[in-house]
């Protein structure tokens, strides 16, 4: 089950937020200040958040950029009774999901959730794969961490064994053992996993 995070310093939306997502079937956890929220947020529950630009001491925007500390930026939903175009340019290029202005269309609301959650969705089974590549490299020997080193970098296993001081026949084999723990079948698949894995998951 996902879960809403709402955060409104106005009581009055928040309810009215809270009846319109629970009806929808959404589970919602409400917040009247940023602290508050940032204090009970656990980022392993699946969801998004959908918060008011305004909140006083830490901002809407303030606050984006503290979720975007953690290991993925909790998709964001602003709501705002004020906006301005720069402000709304500037949490867009943050990863904003969306920007609303008050009072919003119940089902534009909805719309903007539904793709913040597509989006939380896919970062969660990224980060997944990319744990899974992780853990698949910790099963390599040094000798087999240098050689995928070596293979990523496109060189044959005759060059390989030259800058290794290994035999060619050596090198087979620890090529082989690589592309089947790695579990991969082609070079082009290997060189894949590491890509993604240096760049990290996508916000």
């Amino acid at each position: 089950m996902s879960v809403i995070w709402l955060v409104d310093d106005d009581p009055s939306i928040l309810r009215g937020l809270e009846r319109l997502l629970g009806a929808a079937g959404f589970e919602t956890r409400v917040f009247l200040d940023a602290e508050t929220f940032l204090s009970a947020h656990d980022p392993d529950l699946p969801g998004c958040a959908v918060i008011d630009i305004g909140l006083g001491a830490t901002n809407g925007l303030s606050l984006q950029a503290a979720l975007g500390q953690e290991v993925w930026q909790r998709p964001v939903v602003f709501l705002t009774g004020q906006g301005s175009i720069p402000t709304a340019v500037e949490a867009m290029r943050a990863g904003a999901v969306d920007f609303l202005t008050k009072p919003v269309e119940a089902e534009r609301l909805l719309s903007a959730i539904d793709s913040a959650l597509a989006r939380d969705r896919a970062c969660r089974a990224q980060y997944s794969s990319l744990q899974n590549t992780r853990a698949l490299l910790a099963t390599l020997t040094p000798r087999e961490a240098e050689v995928l080193q070596e293979i990523i970098s496109g060189r044959l296993n005759k060059q390989i064994a030259h800058r290794l001081g290994a035999a060619e026949k050596t090198i087979k084999v620890h090529r082989s053992r690589v592309m089947h723990k790695m579990g991969v079948r082609s070079v082009a698949e290997l060189a894949t996993l590491m890509t993604r894995l240096q760049e990290g998951p996508s916000a």
